[in-house]
């Protein structure tokens, strides 16, 4: 995890290329887009126009309520970043590695594309959601689609409050911000995305100061546990990075989601991070423990359905993205499903544990 621990005031922010809105203020609304790239000769071109035309989009849907927030995040996964822009790419982009631990298991499945729409208001983002799905057109097919809320007081459905912990400021700009690290891509971000669904008669069942013990937070004043008192299983203790004496921070803009009516109650975990590798060291202290045996105890009662790494390039990469580029290396037949889309989930590294 060495290079999140660089410098970002190497490259000023006067001159460094404007990011993609992966710091835009936490909002009530989102959707969650997650697609695959069909296959067809017209399709890469057709999604390369789309990137250069989405901030008008944006705009023009976003002119509607000025005071709505909206904003629109675009990512795009391993095998879609060749098959759109060649093998020239950032150094750090891959499939997201599945973990299989005893019971647990972090998922990879396929997604091509990430768009990540926030509003005040679930109006803006279905609209800005219809409008590029109709863009797009036949060039991409849904793999996921995720109506995300606020719930209450900023808190999840298991009633404890998300995201306390992330950084603001000039301090997310430098953790999620990639700088001369990888100067050709100075300005993007990584982004790792899981669907949760949660088992809440069985969390409900503990009792709160277990329920705490197990997240490390009290539920109602929102206090971190003591550390004398914090189990090591505790689920901000376990996802607490720290390189060389430096806490690694990633940012978090999770959204509660559900169907009362079937039963599901669930929340969207989105991290954006400098390097994926911090979000998935966090991930592996989860699923594999820290030290190994020693898991998060939320994954009891909470599993991944979804898994998705994706790179959000500069805003300026995705506005020049319908000019002349070098030729895309071709995406060889093996790594596409039997439906002929890019088989992202068929190419995941899988970490085995016992």
């Amino acid at each position: 995890m060495g290079s999140n621990s660089t410098n970002a005031s190497v490259i000023p922010n006067a001159i460094r290329p404007a990011a993609q809105p992966v710091t835009a203020l936490l909002t009530r609304a989102a959707i969650f887009l997650v697609v695959t790239v069909k296959p067809g000769p017209g399709h890469r071109g057709t999604i390369r126009s789309f990137c250069a035309g989405l901030a008008s989009i944006v705009r023009a849907v976003g002119s509607r309520d000025v005071e709505g927030g909206l904003s629109c995040v675009m990512g795009f996964g391993s095998d879609a970043w060749n098959e759109l822009f060649g093998l020239v790419r950032p150094k750090e982009l891959h499939v997201l590695r599945e973990i299989h631990a005893g019971t647990r298991h972090a998922v990879s499945t396929p997604g091509d594309l990430l768009f990540h729409i926030r509003a005040e208001r679930m109006d803006l983002c279905f609209e800005l959601a219809t409008q590029i799905m109709a863009t797009l057109g036949d060039a991409v097919e849904p793999a996921d689609e995720v109506h995300g809320f606020s719930y209450f007081d900023d808190r999840d459905l298991i009633g404890f409050v998300d995201g306390t912990e992330n950084p603001s400021g000039q301090a997310a700009c430098d953790a999620v911000v990639v700088g001369e690290e990888d100067s050709a891509f100075a300005g993007g971000s990584y982004v790792i995305v899981q669907k949760y669904l949660h088992d809440l008669v069985g969390w409900n069942a503990l009792s709160t100061e277990t329920q705490e013990g197990i997240i490390g937070r009290r539920k109602l004043s929102n206090i971190e546990l003591d550390d004398s008192v914090k189990p090591s299983f505790a689920h901000n203790a376990l996802t607490k990075i720290v390189e060389n004496g430096k806490e690694i921070k990633i940012l978090r803009d999770n959204m509660s989601f559900g169907r009362p009516g079937h039963g599901e109650f669930g929340t969207y975990f989105i991290g954006y991070s400098r390097s994926p590798r911090t979000t998935e060291q966090m991930l592996e202290n989860m699923f594999v423990g820290q030290p190994p045996g020693n898991y998060d105890r939320l994954l009891d009662f909470s599993r991944a359905v979804t898994g998705c790494l994706f790179f959000v390039p500069p805003a300026r990469f995705l506005e020049t993205a319908g000019e002349d580029l070098p030729a895309a290396g071709p995406v060889p037949e093996s790594a596409r499903q039997s439906d002929g889309s890019l088989g992202i989930g068929s190419l995941k590294g899988e970490i085995p544990h016992e």
